[in-house]
């Protein structure tokens, strides 16, 4: 690459070597693994060194064909496995003599904060999930990427010092992760929830109001996604009224075949700091109806592009299923709003806002 084309795709940044941690890359539905990808793609892209540790998986493949380089290292929740996973992250360092260690989960953070010690290299951390008890760990950083405002209020609260605290909103349009598909032919009118099988999703709560929609009312939900409860919610769709009309679809690579086939998407979580499927949902033009905690709100620009809920409430969330299930002309208007606007809703807004805080804390 010759130097004026390298200072092109750089925007004029310095060119950096960045490593990434996760404790896998397998394509499973991570969001903070998706997110970490995303992001070492386009920055490799970019013209920048990029490189990539983790337990392996997947996504590999995809890491290779964009140029960043896969490290595979084992990590272990016992402390037991530790000081292998010191050892073996020392040596990623020493190949890679990163500038930038960026990493997205705990044990990463840690293990990248004990190493700096005879190292020169800046740590960012990023709080992808903070309602996980060990998320005031990644105070550890020497700036913390919060990915909502809601995020960075949480963090603050519990003890982060807001100077340390830079908001990087999620992005996932022009992902490199997603290829074209085509709509999954469902029955309409078609409810779709992707979401992991976790009851922090609320899919407790989306199956209870399904199940109070009227009898005669044609309605049908599919819900995509894998997870440790979903036996649990599975035995609830048995016992409902409707239980011929709910389907379970599992994992699925590419959910936008669902999405692009959905009447209605419902998110109808209890937590979620700033989730990527509600930015796919607007990508793919849905009518979407979503609980109003933490990050879902700002995601849906306060309501405009989507209409909110109150988590938790069965009855309220049932409510917004009828009206849109009964008025075509409210589904179509709620979709042509969910797509307005949606340019800062890129992977590279939120690549070129993670490269700006990585030169300004170089530079700090």
């Amino acid at each position: 690459m010759t130097e004026d084309k390298l200072g092109s795709d750089l925007h004029g940044s310095k060119k950096m070597r960045i490593l990434h941690i996760t404790n896998h890359v397998l394509e499973v539905g991570n969001g903070i693994v998706n997110v970490a990808v995303d992001l070492a793609c386009s920055q490799s892209a970019l013209g920048h060194d990029v490189f990539y540790a983790s337990g392996g998986g997947e996504y590999e493949r995809l890491l290779d064909c964009h140029g960043v380089k896969h490290h595979s290292m084992s990590f272990s929740k016992s402390l037991i496995g530790f000081p292998k996973m010191l050892v073996n992250l020392e040596w990623v360092i020493q190949q890679t003599r990163p500038d930038i260690i960026h990493a997205h989960m705990m044990t990463g953070a840690l293990l990248a904060k004990l190493l700096r010690i005879r190292r020169r290299y800046r740590l960012i951390t990023h709080v992808h999930n903070e309602f996980q008890k060990s998320a005031r760990i990644m105070s550890v950083g020497d700036a913390v990427i919060a990915v909502s405002d809601a995020v960075c209020r949480s963090m603050i609260g519990r003890g982060i010092p807001a100077r340390k605290l830079h908001v990087v909103r999620n992005g996932t349009i022009n992902s490199p992760r997603m290829q074209g598909v085509e709509a999954k032919p469902l029955v309409h009118p078609a409810i779709v929830t992707v979401a992991g099988m976790y009851e922090r999703k609320g899919i407790r709560d989306l199956i209870a109001a399904f199940a109070n929609l009227p009898a005669d009312l044609p309605s049908y939900l599919y819900i995509v996604g894998e997870g440790p409860d979903r036996a649990v919610f599975e035995e609830m769709a048995r016992n409902s009224s409707r239980k011929d009309h709910i389907f379970f679809e599992g994992f699925q690579p590419q959910p936008h075949s669902y999405l692009k086939s959905a009447d209605i998407f419902v998110l109808a979580s209890r937590k979620d700091p700033f989730p990527l499927v509600v930015l796919e949902a607007r990508e793919n033009a849905c009518a979407i109806i979503a609980s109003d905690v933490d990050g879902i709100p700002e995601a849906l620009e306060g309501g405009k592009a989507g209409q909110l809920f109150t988590a938790g409430d069965v009855t309220d969330l049932s409510n917004h299923l009828y009206r849109f299930l009964c008025d075509q002309n409210l589904r179509e208007q709620f979709a042509k709003r969910a797509c307005t606007g949606i340019e800062w809703l890129t992977v590279q807004r939120m690549t070129q806002e993670t490269l700006t805080l990585y030169q300004r804390v170089l530079q700090s």
